[in-house]
């Protein structure tokens, strides 16, 4: 492969990437684009370490795809910052994901539990705080078990249901607790 069409393929590889993070960020998307990003980057090392091997042209295409990466990249990761800390437009989906109503119940959606870890771990605190205030033991939840549960109880709710997300809620209802799993709508 020559060096122009090494140049033409990272720029179309730049350019996939961007679409990936956007289908990322808008949810699409469980993971950020790796695999397209470690392809782009390894490119740029190669070229970055040695241009001699570039024509003047040449120099010139690569220092602009570079910009445009270097600028992407920020971006994308205050975008990702943004998404892990919940704040931006993702604090507005993390609030509609997770919602504790005033009857003093939790509520989250959850569609994938091996990949929403902490949601099954709000759970299982929720969880833990309700049966200490009903005066029953909390020992007893083992968070292996839960998470199993969770994964099977998603599952479960997915096939009989039909749907792609399931609502969790914890809640106390004369002095017991109860725990839904029913279809997020």
């Amino acid at each position: 492969m020559t060096v122009d069409e090494e140049l033409n393929k990272l720029d179309d590889d730049i350019r996939r990437l961007k679409i990936e993070y956007e289908v990322y960020f808008s949810g699409g998307s469980p993971r950020p684009p790796h695999d397209t990003l470690s392809r782009v980057e390894t490119v740029i090392k190669r070229y970055s370490s040695d241009q001699s091997k570039l024509s003047f042209g040449q120099r010139f295409r690569f220092t602009s795809i570079l910009q445009k990466y270097s600028t992407n990249r920020t971006l994308w990761q205050r975008k990702l910052q943004d998404k892990e800390e919940g704040r931006g437009q993702f604090a507005a989906q993390k609030r509609a994901l997770e919602t504790a109503t005033d009857d003093g119940s939790l509520r989250v959606i959850c569609s994938d539990p091996d990949v929403e870890k902490e949601k099954v771990d709000q759970l299982l605190q929720a969880m833990r705080e309700a049966r200490n205030q009903t005066g029953e033991t909390s020992s007893g939840l083992d968070p292996v078990a839960f998470h199993k549960f969770i994964k099977d109880k998603t599952r479960q709710v997915k096939e009989s249901l039909g749907c792609d997300k399931v609502q969790f809620s914890v809640s106390i209802e004369n002095g017991k607790v109860k725990f839904k799993a029913t279809k997020a709508e």
